[in-house]
């Protein structure tokens, strides 16, 4: 939580910020410009966050929406997820070895920010409403995220966000390995992200154009897809016959007396559902085929009375279904709708298809190339913009031990990022820490070497 008064912009910083954001090309990612642009970014996530936490006047959101940025935020958000299918791809197609990676961690660590920026701004209808045809665009990239969820729990969870790896028997990683490893962290927690700014678009669904409710219920799916993610929840999973969930992007071990309770992931996806399943404006246009209406019971055996307890509104879905499972619901309403379609993926796609390799080609040599003169002034804007300290002055609890959730003290002396209650847990977290504490350290130092040759 912020404390009182606590603030990372000042509303005029905000505003000004705001106010110069603007469209990248694909190109352009990673570039000078880009990279200012990326810290604005930054920074205004965190004060959004601060703002809605703190319960104060939440001036990054109003600025968003009467400068009309908010198309902006996605237009950028699905670039950056673009650049990372196909640019990266490519780097580590052609075996890139690049100087600094920090400079690429960044460009796999803006789509977070975005998405988290998004996730703060769209709790409220007015930004929703602001993001105006966009918002399908947003639709869509939630479903991608999504359906990657429900694919990644059906795999083995080999990558490191779910088993510590055994670092004596690994083989030497080059940088690109190790930034492919953090990049399947970034994406898990991504993916988890857009199961709030799904809720969100749901609830204010009846102020969204008519295509955004067909789009959501006829041409996705999304009913279905959400009951997959309660009948096999990728945020959930055992260890050593431990229950654990992914909370506040990170795995967390759960009390026995706690199996049951809710988290606030797994409410918001229970509030999806309501909203797409009793909202008379969904009920009439959601086609309930007999295998739709089969998935949807299932629905059933989880509205336990613990659930109920814990989100009593799910007692009027309870007697929904109980309805359902013994008459045929109405026919769905089919109105002649002219239909949108989202664009920015698709043009982003065409435009570029078969330069994929030309444009990683360019980058390598330039945007993630940099010169001595270059890597000054980017340690000077990265030590401003990733300000411990600061970002510490603005939390009244203490920093948590990252291994079992007590108070710390003692924090990793390499990358300054982690804290821990004890000697032992820090030993115990180093498999998993070691990636991201040698990606931030080792820039770091490459950045002072440069300064002081």
């Amino acid at each position: 939580m912020a404390t009182e008064g606590a603030q990372v912009l000042l509303s005029v910083e905000a505003e000004g910020y705001v106010q110069s954001l603007e469209r990248f090309e694909l190109p352009e990612i990673g570039s000078y410009r880009w990279s200012k642009q990326h810290e604005y970014i930054e920074k205004l996530n965190m004060q959004a966050v601060v703002s809605a936490a703190a319960q104060e006047d939440e001036f990054v959101k109003e600025y968003f929406i009467t400068y009309e940025k908010i198309p902006t935020l996605i237009y950028e958000l699905i670039t950056t997820e673009v650049w990372k299918d196909k640019i990266f791809q490519a780097f580590v197609d052609m075996d890139f070895q690049p100087k600094i990676t920090f400079p690429i961690y960044m460009v796999l660590y803006h789509e977070a920010t975005l998405i988290n920026l998004l996730e703060t701004l769209l709790f409220h209808r007015e930004a929703c409403e602001s993001a105006e045809d966009s918002i399908l665009d947003l639709l869509d990239y939630c479903y991608r995220k999504l359906t990657s969820l429900v694919a990644r729990k059906d795999e083995d969870d080999d990558v490191e966000h779910n088993d510590q790896v055994d670092v004596t028997s690994a083989a030497p990683s080059s940088p690109l390995d190790e930034l492919e490893k953090q990049n399947a962290v970034l994406d898990f927690d991504i993916n988890i992200k857009t199961v709030s700014v799904l809720r969100y678009i749901t609830d204010h669904i009846s102020s969204m154009p008519l295509s955004v409710m067909t789009r959501m219920l006829n041409t996705h799916d999304i009913p279905i897809l959400l009951v997959e993610l309660i009948e096999s929840p990728p945020w959930s999973r055992r260890r050593k016959g431990k229950l654990q969930k992914y909370i506040d992007s990170k795995w967390q071990e759960i009390d026995h007396r706690d199996t049951f309770k809710l988290t606030k992931l797994e409410g918001q996806v229970w509030l999806a559902l309501f909203q797409l399943l009793m909202s008379p404006d969904c009920q009439q246009k959601y086609d309930l085929s007999s295998y739709r209406k089969n998935t949807i019971l299932k629905l059933r055996s989880y509205l336990t009375e613990v659930t109920l307890d814990q989100l009593p509104i799910l007692a009027e879905m309870q007697r929904y279904l109980e309805h359902l499972s013994i008459m045929d619901p109405p026919p769905a309403k089919k109105d002649l709708v002219l239909e949108q379609v989202p664009e920015i993926r698709d043009s982003i796609l065409k435009k570029y298809a078969g330069k994929w390799s030309k444009i990683a080609k360019k980058q390598s040599k330039t945007h993630f190339n940099p010169n001595k003169t270059d890597l000054k002034d980017q340690a000077k804007r990265w030590a401003d913009t990733y300000n411990f300290d600061v970002l510490e002055g603005l939390l009244t609890d203490p920093p948590k031990c990252a291994v079992c959730g007590e108070p710390a003290t003692k924090r990793c002396s390499r990358c300054q990022n982690e804290w821990y209650c004890r000697r032992e847990c820090q030993v115990t977290h180093w498999p998993k820490h070691k990636t991201a504490c040698n990606l931030l350290h080792d820039s770091l130092q490459k950045v002072k070497e440069g300064q002081t040759s």
